[in-house]
């Protein structure tokens, strides 16, 4: 299988849910199941469901048996292992949901997992406010002015340039330990983004700031 993949994970759950159609293949941890129910997801739709599933009830199991995937390593988290999972099936793409949110350390640990499977597969996470991303060394962002855009090192990227942006960055170093470079604002419609090293994430906001 190639294409694009919808994977929910056991985040805070998003409050619209997207159009499973666009996607070749949809999954869900087993956290991530439980508020799908509740917000009443067209469950079928699911490709597979992988946790290790010790909140599943005996009808959950009768009804959805063929689409449990038993991971119960506890070295590894139920992200890391629902992503090994859909590399091997092929995916080349993956929107992720209830990244963000709730405890925080699952939060940063989302994005420690995100970074390990970046040269694998590309990986946008979506939250009540923004899209977020590890950028590629050279990126160009379109329909952007007005929209709020952080760039965020993790832990460092060096020689980090934009265009597009009301405060621009001219082959600097951004560190968590010294400059970070959130909150700025996109002032033209096409925004570019480039570095040499390191690893930067990109946090765009969904509207436009006028918007508010």
């Amino acid at each position: 299988m190639t294409g694009k993949a919808l994977l929910f994970i056991n985040g805070v759950p998003p409050r619209v849910l997207p159009d499973s159609s666009d996607y070749a293949l949809v999954a869900c941890t087993d956290g991530a199941f439980n508020y799908l129910k509740k917000m009443h997801f067209p469950l079928a739709e699911l490709d597979f469901i992988s946790g290790d599933f010790d909140s599943r009830t005996r009808l959950e199991a009768d009804l959805y048996e063929e689409k449990f995937i038993y991971t119960p390593d506890q070295d590894k988290t139920d992200f890391e292992k629902a992503l090994e999972i859909l590399t091997e099936r092929g995916v080349t793409a993956v929107d992720v949901y209830g990244g963000s949110g709730g405890e925080m350390d699952h939060f940063l640990g989302n994005l420690t997992v995100a970074l390990q499977f970046t040269p694998l597969i590309t990986l946008n996470f979506y939250d009540e406010t923004s899209r977020y991303f590890f950028a590629p060394k050279h990126l160009v962002l379109k329909k952007m002015k007005d929209r709020l855009v952080s760039l965020f090192p993790f832990p460092t990227a060096t020689n980090v340039s934009t265009t597009g942006l009301k405060w621009p960055l001219k082959q600097e170093t951004l560190d968590l330990t010294g400059r970070i470079g959130t909150r700025n604002i996109a002032s033209d419609d096409e925004v570019s983004i480039s570095f040499s090293d390191g690893n930067l994430i990109v946090f765009v906001g969904h509207r436009s700031l006028t918007a508010f």
